[in-house]
Protein backbone atom coordinates (compact mmCIF):
# COMPACT_ATOMS: atom_id res chain seq x y z
CA UNK A 1 0.00 0.00 0.00
CA UNK A 2 1.46 3.39 -1.01
CA UNK A 3 -0.75 5.41 0.75
CA UNK A 4 -3.11 4.87 3.18
CA UNK A 5 -5.51 8.07 4.37
CA UNK A 6 -7.98 7.21 7.46
CA UNK A 7 -10.41 9.70 9.01
CA UNK A 8 -8.60 13.00 8.34
CA UNK A 9 -9.97 15.95 9.71
CA UNK A 10 -8.11 19.17 8.93
CA UNK A 11 -9.72 21.82 10.55
CA UNK A 12 -8.20 26.04 10.02
CA UNK A 13 -9.87 28.38 12.84
CA UNK A 14 -13.68 27.89 12.45
CA UNK A 15 -13.33 26.13 9.16
CA UNK A 16 -13.17 22.40 8.32
CA UNK A 17 -11.18 22.02 5.38
CA UNK A 18 -11.26 18.03 5.46
CA UNK A 19 -13.95 16.05 6.84
CA UNK A 20 -13.30 12.49 8.60
CA UNK A 21 -11.92 11.48 4.67
CA UNK A 22 -10.36 7.95 3.95
CA UNK A 23 -8.92 6.41 0.82
CA UNK A 24 -6.05 4.12 -0.18
CA UNK A 25 -3.71 4.25 -3.26
CA UNK A 26 -2.09 0.30 -4.51
CA UNK A 27 1.09 0.85 -5.54
CA UNK A 28 1.67 1.56 -9.49
CA UNK A 29 -1.62 3.13 -9.61
CA UNK A 30 -1.71 6.50 -11.10
CA UNK A 31 -4.83 8.62 -9.27
CA UNK A 32 -6.76 11.59 -10.61
CA UNK A 33 -7.57 13.68 -7.41
CA UNK A 34 -10.63 15.95 -8.45
CA UNK A 35 -12.51 18.35 -6.78
CA UNK A 36 -13.57 22.61 -7.18
CA UNK A 37 -11.89 24.73 -5.60
CA UNK A 38 -11.40 24.94 -2.03
CA UNK A 39 -12.18 21.19 -1.58
CA UNK A 40 -9.92 20.20 0.32
CA UNK A 41 -7.09 18.53 -2.78
CA UNK A 42 -3.77 20.94 -1.85
CA UNK A 43 -4.83 20.42 1.67
CA UNK A 44 -4.44 16.71 1.52
CA UNK A 45 -1.46 16.62 -0.61
CA UNK A 46 0.36 18.87 2.01
CA UNK A 47 -0.59 16.75 4.69
CA UNK A 48 0.73 13.31 3.12
CA UNK A 49 4.31 15.58 2.47
CA UNK A 50 4.18 16.45 5.68
CA UNK A 51 3.81 19.67 4.87
CA UNK A 52 1.17 20.24 7.28
CA UNK A 53 -0.23 18.28 9.81
CA UNK A 54 -4.04 17.21 10.43
CA UNK A 55 -6.06 18.08 12.89
CA UNK A 56 -7.16 14.17 13.76
CA UNK A 57 -6.58 10.50 11.96
CA UNK A 58 -3.93 9.04 10.81
CA UNK A 59 -1.92 9.09 7.34
CA UNK A 60 1.02 7.08 5.61
CA UNK A 61 2.74 7.06 2.88
CA UNK A 62 5.21 3.75 1.77
CA UNK A 63 4.39 2.35 5.25
CA UNK A 64 5.69 5.29 6.91
CA UNK A 65 3.50 7.59 9.17
CA UNK A 66 3.87 11.62 8.08
CA UNK A 67 3.38 12.74 11.40
CA UNK A 68 6.27 10.17 13.54
CA UNK A 69 8.41 9.31 10.38
CA UNK A 70 7.57 12.88 8.17
CA UNK A 71 11.61 11.91 7.09
CA UNK A 72 10.74 8.28 5.67
CA UNK A 73 7.90 9.83 4.24
CA UNK A 74 9.70 12.51 2.62
CA UNK A 75 12.49 9.73 1.04
CA UNK A 76 9.75 8.10 -0.48
CA UNK A 77 7.72 11.02 -1.88
CA UNK A 78 8.34 13.18 -5.01
CA UNK A 79 5.75 16.60 -5.01
CA UNK A 80 5.35 18.93 -7.00
CA UNK A 81 3.25 21.69 -5.78
CA UNK A 82 0.82 24.14 -7.85
CA UNK A 83 3.02 27.09 -7.50
CA UNK A 84 6.22 25.16 -8.81
CA UNK A 85 9.04 27.77 -6.40
CA UNK A 86 12.04 27.05 -8.54
CA UNK A 87 15.33 29.53 -8.36
CA UNK A 88 14.76 31.37 -11.63
CA UNK A 89 18.56 32.40 -11.20
CA UNK A 90 20.26 29.15 -11.35
CA UNK A 91 20.77 26.99 -14.25
CA UNK A 92 18.71 23.90 -14.96
CA UNK A 93 21.74 21.31 -14.41
CA UNK A 94 23.14 23.40 -11.45
CA UNK A 95 19.48 23.48 -9.98
CA UNK A 96 19.06 19.72 -10.21
CA UNK A 97 22.79 19.26 -8.63
CA UNK A 98 21.89 21.01 -6.17
CA UNK A 99 18.62 19.21 -5.07
CA UNK A 100 20.16 16.17 -5.12
CA UNK A 101 22.91 17.16 -3.23
CA UNK A 102 19.97 17.54 -0.17
CA UNK A 103 18.72 14.68 -1.30
CA UNK A 104 22.58 13.51 -0.33
CA UNK A 105 22.81 10.85 -3.47
CA UNK A 106 26.04 9.31 -3.75
CA UNK A 107 25.42 9.11 -7.60
CA UNK A 108 25.12 12.78 -8.23
CA UNK A 109 26.17 13.03 -11.21
CA UNK A 110 24.79 10.15 -13.06
CA UNK A 111 21.51 11.12 -11.12
CA UNK A 112 21.06 14.26 -12.71
CA UNK A 113 21.94 13.22 -16.19
CA UNK A 114 19.25 10.49 -16.06
CA UNK A 115 16.76 12.85 -15.01
CA UNK A 116 17.12 15.49 -17.43
CA UNK A 117 16.91 12.78 -20.13
CA UNK A 118 13.40 11.47 -18.63
CA UNK A 119 12.20 15.27 -18.21
CA UNK A 120 13.33 16.18 -22.27
CA UNK A 121 15.57 18.34 -20.88
CA UNK A 122 18.42 18.30 -22.67
CA UNK A 123 18.37 21.23 -24.57
CA UNK A 124 17.87 23.63 -21.90
CA UNK A 125 20.19 22.18 -18.88
CA UNK A 126 22.64 25.00 -19.51
CA UNK A 127 19.80 27.87 -19.52
CA UNK A 128 18.62 29.83 -16.21
CA UNK A 129 15.87 28.70 -14.99
CA UNK A 130 13.79 31.89 -15.20
CA UNK A 131 14.38 31.92 -19.27
CA UNK A 132 12.40 28.59 -19.70
CA UNK A 133 8.82 28.70 -20.69
CA UNK A 134 6.40 27.55 -18.70
CA UNK A 135 5.98 24.27 -19.76
CA UNK A 136 10.01 23.87 -19.12
CA UNK A 137 9.39 25.11 -16.07
CA UNK A 138 6.74 22.36 -15.06
CA UNK A 139 9.22 19.89 -16.66
CA UNK A 140 12.48 21.37 -14.25
CA UNK A 141 9.67 20.68 -11.18
CA UNK A 142 8.74 17.23 -12.21
CA UNK A 143 13.01 16.70 -12.59
CA UNK A 144 13.28 17.79 -8.87
CA UNK A 145 10.44 15.91 -8.01
CA UNK A 146 11.64 12.73 -9.20
CA UNK A 147 15.93 13.16 -8.73
CA UNK A 148 15.91 10.92 -5.57
CA UNK A 149 13.81 8.43 -7.58
CA UNK A 150 11.09 8.44 -4.38
CA UNK A 151 8.09 5.60 -5.08
CA UNK A 152 5.31 7.89 -4.99
CA UNK A 153 4.51 11.24 -7.15
CA UNK A 154 2.46 13.72 -5.77
CA UNK A 155 1.43 16.31 -8.49
CA UNK A 156 -0.61 19.45 -7.65
CA UNK A 157 -2.22 21.03 -10.56
CA UNK A 158 1.07 19.96 -13.08
CA UNK A 159 -0.40 21.23 -16.43
CA UNK A 160 -2.05 24.02 -14.54
CA UNK A 161 -1.58 27.31 -17.75
CA UNK A 162 0.01 25.28 -20.38
CA UNK A 163 -0.59 25.63 -24.04
CA UNK A 164 -2.50 22.69 -25.67
CA UNK A 165 1.39 21.31 -27.15
CA UNK A 166 2.92 22.02 -23.32
CA UNK A 167 0.11 20.24 -21.91
CA UNK A 168 0.52 17.70 -23.90
CA UNK A 169 4.44 17.28 -23.68
CA UNK A 170 3.87 16.97 -19.66
CA UNK A 171 1.38 14.42 -19.87
CA UNK A 172 3.79 12.09 -21.77
CA UNK A 173 5.84 13.01 -19.29
CA UNK A 174 4.13 11.51 -16.55
CA UNK A 175 1.90 8.97 -18.47
CA UNK A 176 6.11 7.41 -18.94
CA UNK A 177 6.95 8.44 -15.37
CA UNK A 178 3.26 6.46 -14.43
CA UNK A 179 4.29 3.01 -15.87
CA UNK A 180 6.64 2.74 -13.13
CA UNK A 181 5.61 4.80 -9.72
CA UNK A 182 2.12 5.31 -8.09
CA UNK A 183 0.88 8.94 -9.00
CA UNK A 184 -1.54 11.05 -7.33
CA UNK A 185 -2.43 14.03 -9.45
CA UNK A 186 -5.21 16.67 -9.11
CA UNK A 187 -6.10 18.69 -12.01
CA UNK A 188 -9.44 20.24 -13.02
CA UNK A 189 -8.96 19.69 -16.97
CA UNK A 190 -11.27 15.86 -17.67
CA UNK A 191 -9.25 15.10 -20.44
CA UNK A 192 -6.17 14.52 -18.66
CA UNK A 193 -7.51 12.29 -16.01
CA UNK A 194 -9.18 10.08 -18.69
CA UNK A 195 -5.89 10.33 -20.61
CA UNK A 196 -3.52 9.10 -17.58
CA UNK A 197 -5.80 7.98 -14.45
CA UNK A 198 -6.38 4.38 -13.49
CA UNK A 199 -8.97 5.62 -11.10
CA UNK A 200 -10.29 9.08 -9.49
CA UNK A 201 -11.02 10.20 -6.09
CA UNK A 202 -13.52 13.39 -6.02
CA UNK A 203 -13.66 15.65 -3.24
CA UNK A 204 -16.30 18.05 -2.28
CA UNK A 205 -16.76 20.40 0.72
CA UNK A 206 -13.62 18.36 2.59
CA UNK A 207 -15.94 15.03 1.91
CA UNK A 208 -14.83 12.20 -0.38
CA UNK A 209 -18.41 12.02 -2.82
CA UNK A 210 -16.52 9.10 -4.97
CA UNK A 211 -13.92 6.59 -5.63
CA UNK A 212 -13.92 4.59 -8.46
CA UNK A 213 -12.28 3.81 -11.44
CA UNK A 214 -12.31 6.10 -14.45
CA UNK A 215 -14.51 3.70 -16.71
CA UNK A 216 -16.48 2.88 -13.44
CA UNK A 217 -17.62 6.53 -12.65
CA UNK A 218 -17.98 7.67 -16.36
CA UNK A 219 -21.18 4.46 -16.02
CA UNK A 220 -22.15 6.23 -12.35
CA UNK A 221 -23.61 8.97 -13.61
CA UNK A 222 -26.88 10.11 -15.48
CA UNK A 223 -28.09 7.25 -17.34
CA UNK A 224 -29.81 9.67 -20.00
CA UNK A 225 -28.14 8.81 -23.84
CA UNK A 226 -28.26 11.22 -26.13
CA UNK A 227 -27.99 11.19 -29.78
CA UNK A 228 -27.25 13.82 -32.17
CA UNK A 229 -28.94 12.86 -35.57
CA UNK A 230 -28.69 15.86 -39.02
CA UNK A 231 -31.95 14.75 -41.40
CA UNK A 232 -32.19 16.09 -45.07
CA UNK A 233 -35.48 17.80 -44.72
CA UNK A 234 -37.58 19.51 -42.15
CA UNK A 235 -39.03 17.95 -39.13
CA UNK A 236 -40.88 18.70 -35.84
CA UNK A 237 -39.92 18.31 -32.03
CA UNK A 238 -43.50 16.66 -31.33
CA UNK A 239 -42.69 14.60 -33.73
CA UNK A 240 -39.55 13.30 -32.28
CA UNK A 241 -41.07 13.18 -29.02
CA UNK A 242 -43.53 10.48 -30.33
CA UNK A 243 -40.87 7.83 -30.90
CA UNK A 244 -40.69 5.86 -27.95
CA UNK A 245 -38.07 6.03 -25.68
CA UNK A 246 -37.66 9.61 -26.21
CA UNK A 247 -37.82 11.98 -22.95
CA UNK A 248 -36.97 15.09 -25.18
CA UNK A 249 -35.20 17.10 -28.42
CA UNK A 250 -33.78 19.78 -28.94
CA UNK A 251 -33.02 21.56 -32.24
CA UNK A 252 -29.52 21.97 -32.72
CA UNK A 253 -29.21 24.08 -35.77
CA UNK A 254 -31.48 23.98 -38.78
CA UNK A 255 -32.74 19.94 -39.32
CA UNK A 256 -29.81 18.87 -36.89
CA UNK A 257 -31.12 17.59 -33.41
CA UNK A 258 -30.12 15.92 -29.92
CA UNK A 259 -32.73 13.41 -28.83
CA UNK A 260 -32.07 12.54 -25.11
CA UNK A 261 -33.93 9.09 -23.88
CA UNK A 262 -34.00 8.46 -20.28
CA UNK A 263 -33.67 4.63 -21.01
CA UNK A 264 -30.28 2.63 -21.74
CA UNK A 265 -31.41 1.16 -24.99
CA UNK A 266 -30.46 2.46 -28.10
CA UNK A 267 -32.57 4.59 -30.13
CA UNK A 268 -31.02 4.84 -32.83
CA UNK A 269 -32.79 1.82 -34.86
CA UNK A 270 -36.22 3.62 -33.90
CA UNK A 271 -34.75 7.14 -34.93
CA UNK A 272 -34.01 5.24 -38.57
CA UNK A 273 -37.37 4.08 -38.86
CA UNK A 274 -38.96 7.48 -38.03
CA UNK A 275 -36.61 8.93 -40.71
CA UNK A 276 -38.14 6.05 -43.48
CA UNK A 277 -41.79 6.37 -42.42
CA UNK A 278 -41.43 10.22 -42.73
CA UNK A 279 -39.33 10.45 -45.93
CA UNK A 280 -36.41 11.60 -43.90
CA UNK A 281 -32.77 10.99 -44.98
CA UNK A 282 -30.58 10.76 -42.04
CA UNK A 283 -27.43 12.49 -43.08
CA UNK A 284 -25.24 11.88 -39.81
CA UNK A 285 -26.07 10.53 -36.74
CA UNK A 286 -23.77 9.78 -33.28
CA UNK A 287 -24.44 8.71 -29.92
CA UNK A 288 -22.89 10.69 -27.02
CA UNK A 289 -20.97 8.85 -24.99
CA UNK A 290 -21.28 10.19 -20.74
CA UNK A 291 -18.36 12.46 -20.62
CA UNK A 292 -16.29 12.30 -17.10
CA UNK A 293 -16.80 16.06 -16.83
CA UNK A 294 -21.00 15.28 -16.88
CA UNK A 295 -20.25 12.88 -13.86
CA UNK A 296 -18.03 15.44 -12.11
CA UNK A 297 -20.31 18.24 -12.44
CA UNK A 298 -23.00 15.92 -10.76
CA UNK A 299 -21.36 14.40 -7.99
CA UNK A 300 -19.06 17.94 -7.38
CA UNK A 301 -22.18 20.30 -7.37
Amino acid sequence: MSIKVQNITKVYGKQKALNDISFEVNSGEVVGFLGPNGAGKSTTMKILTCFLPQTSGTASVCGFDVNEQSLEVRKNVGYLPESNPLYYDMYVKEYLSFVAELHELKNKTERVKEIISITGLEVEQKKKIGTLSKGYKQRVGLAQALIHDPKVLILDEPTSGLDPIQLVEIRNVIKEIGKAKTVMLSTHIMQEVEAMCDRVIIISRGSIVADKSTQELKKSGSNKVTVTVEFDKVTSRSALNAIKGVEDSKNVSGNTWQITSSSEKDIRADIFNFAVQNQLTVLTIQKEEQKLEDVFKELAG
